[in-house]
């Protein structure tokens, strides 16, 4: 695999305000294990290897979620999801592939009965947060442990 190029070297503006737009949305979950499922499902959806990587060893720093990596592509039939893990990656689903449907407004509901509208801005921004992050490692060759 090679990396066809250096995003953080070659442009460190556009990664610096991607990063700042990180490290806000990240600080707005007090429920890290949330957001990092969050982060995987969507870049399952998306197929970017990097992200993958990266968020599900994040993921197992907060503890043994072994099962929760194995099972979140098929979260639908798997019982160790919350109901409020399950409303977010649903919003998840929808928000990355929107051009499908959209977000109707039953899972906007259904979303609005585990979260307040402004954690569903914060839920919308980091959304929109990783599909920047995998759009750009998909588009640059990045890879696992491309940068070590």
């Amino acid at each position: 695999m090679n990396l066809r190029m250096n995003h953080r070297a070659v442009n460190p503006g556009a990664f610096k305000a991607l990063l700042a737009m990180e490290q806000f949305v990240s600080g707005q979950f007090e429920d890290k294990v949330l957001y990092e499922l969050l982060k995987i499902r969507v870049s399952q959806i998306n197929g970017c290897a990097f992200c993958l990587d990266m968020h599900a060893k994040d993921l197992m720093k907060l503890g043994n979620y072994a099962d929760h990596i194995l099972m979140l592509s098929v979260w639908r039939e798997a019982p160790l999801f919350t109901e409020k893990e399950r409303v977010m990656l649903e919003l998840a689903e929808a928000v990355t592939q929107i051009s499908q449907q959209g977000v109707p407004l039953e899972l906007y509901n259904k979303v609005r009965e585990h979260f307040s509208e402004a954690e569903l801005v914060d839920l919308i921004m980091a959304i929109n947060t990783i599909n920047n992050w995998n759009r750009i490692a998909i588009t640059t060759g990045m890879y696992p442990g491309c940068f070590n």
